[in-house]
């Protein structure tokens, strides 16, 4: 379950996120979904990797 958005780092239930996931077709997740975290990001030619430290890490590929 999403609690927070991964782009905006906001609620996920408190207001449309539909510029948020417009975006999050061309660039990588910023916040956990969970805890709402900065997450560590890496973007590579082959795609990304972005890490949470209490999470663990999400790829594209």
């Amino acid at each position: 379950m999403e609690t927070y958005c991964d782009r905006c780092g906001e609620p996920a239930a408190a207001h449309d996120h539909a510029s948020c996931r417009a975006a999050r077709r061309m660039e990588p997740p910023r916040y956990c979904t969970q805890c709402r975290r900065r997450m560590v990001v890496q973007v590579t030619p082959l795609g990304w990797t972005a890490r949470c430290s209490e999470h663990g890490a999400l790829t594209s590929v």
